[in-house]
């Protein structure tokens, strides 16, 4: 079985902090065939995308994109999604937790198995091998024609 791949923020060949989160370059993602991570916040009822602050706004239902993976970086988003059955977790520096369908995101450099995704192994050199996908900035190199 080949890896899911997930491209953290919408970047699939190096990290591009200019159009990180911003919703066409994470649909541009997905309509090549990834899934993406993205940062989502819930602020006085309004959602937004952005790692360090609400930086795109979208509307509730751009989350329910097939194959995106949402980061909450708020309590309101999570209990948000959580309660809407959008496929989101929280997470900061744990070692792992657990999706809302089951996943385990690991942390980079930790152990994966057959539910894990494997988070940015190019950063420490990891093999994502055995694990069920990765996220990554380079995901095109996961890649296999």
């Amino acid at each position: 079985m080949s890896l899911v791949l997930i491209a953290h923020r919408g970047n699939t060949n190096g990290s591009n902090s200019s159009s990180e989160n911003e919703p066409s370059h994470v649909v541009g993602a997905l309509q090549r065939g990834f899934d993406v991570e993205i940062d989502v916040r819930l602020i006085q009822g309004q959602w937004f995308l952005g790692h360090d602050f609400p930086q795109y706004p979208v509307k509730f239902d751009f989350l329910k994109k097939n194959g995106l993976w949402c980061h909450a970086k708020n309590l309101e988003a999570l209990k948000g999604m959580l309660e809407e059955d959008i496929h989101c977790f929280w997470h900061q520096n744990d070692d792992y937790t657990l999706t809302s369908r089951g996943y385990i995101w690991a942390y980079p450099n930790k152990q994966v198995g057959k539910k894990t995704i494997c988070l940015m192994p190019e950063q420490t050199g990891q093999n994502p091998a055995g694990g069920y996908g990765v996220c990554s900035d380079f995901v095109e190199r996961y890649y296999q024609r």
